[in-house]
């Protein structure tokens, strides 16, 4: 989950990263649900690109008007997070900053300014600064499912699972929704429940109302099914997410991965072309540099892209450790891998940091000290095949045969079709 795209996570946005998923990443390793389209919450503004810049227009001319509409400002700097997120520009996140210190200046502990600050160091990666603000603002509006989005995904990138699974169960509570039905499917996945995480994504599908939702439905079936080696359904799943949205980038990032996945590389690289080019997310580049390299071709512009965008999110405030931390231990120096892991793990306890830590130290001939990290990450119960694939070979290099045979049959257990060739394309957007 790069980041996974890692994958990454804040309230009620689409995760880049990774991610930045999302997945952020959507995250890594996270699952972060769009917007709905409920108005006064920061956390639910439309998903689209071209929406989000209506809705900032709109709300910049309110403002204009109305500069003392603490909601409007809460709202705008929410826009603005998501826009950061949904476009890969994160330039977009002092713009939000400012919006939202304006709302909490006009407002002090108003819960609206809360929760898109909340959103705001969720998007920057500061998921205990996320917790805390999204705590702040569940006090001062005990009703207020966005703050518990926030505190949905803060708490499963910090490892705290079981506070994550009660504040979905608090979501749920609330508002019913998509956003909280795409949670608890991600919840369920890393207890390794696929038929629950399949349940929970049927139910947010049949709440999805607008193209965009019921796109980003579509899209996470596609992906339980591409990881559990349903190579067809997954692509028939993407499809359905683009026809629905024909501009949803991560549905042709899927239907890319499955190409791939499939032996098709020609293919799979012209798509990546075209996702990058409209969305260039360091899970989506780095994937595409992979492709390029199992097809024989030169994958240097993508790995100086990456560099770039790396460099525009330390400007913008943004740590991702953890991209770089896989980056480093599958295409660079594992040195660095583990010191960027250990950064990462540091901050974010959380199942996916645990497996970069394990895999860089692996990388960096240092299995004994890396194979506490790769038990913890497959501790869960989350049936992903690289995490066991990353222990595999690390039971392997110690010389524990038995282990390492065990841990390869739940990685082709979990998925038939993945390939450690292409590692980034088992991480989850």
């Amino acid at each position: 989950m790069k980041t996974s795209a890692k994958a990454l996570i804040a309230a009620g946005v689409l995760g880049l990263a990774a991610t930045l998923t999302a997945g952020a990443a959507l995250i890594p390793g996270g699952r972060t649900p769009p917007a709905t389209a409920a108005p006064p919450q920061p956390a639910e503004i439309p998903i689209s690109a071209t929406s989000l810049k209506s809705t900032v227009q709109a709300l910049t001319a309110r403002l204009q008007r109305l500069p003392g509409d603490h909601q409007a400002w809460a709202r705008l700097g929410s826009a603005y997070v998501q826009q950061a997120r949904v476009t890969a520009d994160p330039s977009l996140y002092p713009r939000a900053e400012q919006a939202l210190a304006r709302s909490a200046a006009l407002s002090p502990g108003g819960f609206a300014a809360l929760t898109g600050q909340a959103a705001l160091a969720a998007g920057r990666h500061d998921f205990a600064e996320a917790l805390r603000l999204a705590k702040l603002s569940e006090a001062a509006n005990p009703y207020g499912h966005g703050a518990q989005a926030v505190l949905a995904d803060a708490y499963t990138q910090l490892g705290r699972y079981g506070e994550a699974t009660r504040a979905i169960d608090r979501m749920m509570e609330l508002h019913p929704g998509v956003a909280a039905f795409t949670r608890a499917s991600y919840d369920a996945e890393l207890r390794g429940d696929r038929a629950m995480a399949r349940r929970m994504l049927e139910h947010a599908l049949d709440d999805a109302l607008s193209p965009a939702d019921v796109a980003y439905c579509r899209h996470y079936l596609g992906e339980l099914a591409l990881h559990s080696g349903d190579l067809r359904g997954a692509t028939e799943q993407y499809r359905l997410a683009l026809e629905a949205a024909p501009d949803f980038t991560p549905a042709l990032a899927g239907a890319a991965r499955a190409a791939a996945l499939g032996g098709r590389l020609a293919e799979a690289a012209g798509l990546y072309g075209t996702v990058v080019g409209r969305l260039p997310l360091a899970q989506y580049v780095t994937e595409y540099a992979e492709v390029l390299s199992a097809a024989g071709r030169d994958p240097s512009e993508q790995w100086a892209l990456l560099r770039a965008q790396r460099d525009l999110m330390e400007q913008a405030g943004v740590n991702d450790d953890l991209t770089w931390a896989e980056f480093e231990a599958d295409h660079g120096s594992p040195a660095r891998a583990v010191e960027h892991a250990e950064a990462e793990y540091g901050r974010h306890p959380n199942v996916v940091a645990a497996d970069a830590l394990a895999w860089a130290l692996h990388r960096d001939g240092r299995d004994r000290e890396a194979l506490p990290y790769a038990r913890e990450a497959t501790a869960t119960g989350w049936r992903n095949a690289l995490l066991h694939h990353h222990r595999a070979e690390i039971e392997r290099a110690l010389g524990l045969a038995e282990e390492a045979a065990r841990s390869t049959g739940r990685a082709r257990d979990a998925d038939p079709a993945f390939s450690p060739a292409l590692p980034a394309l088992a991480r989850f957007s």
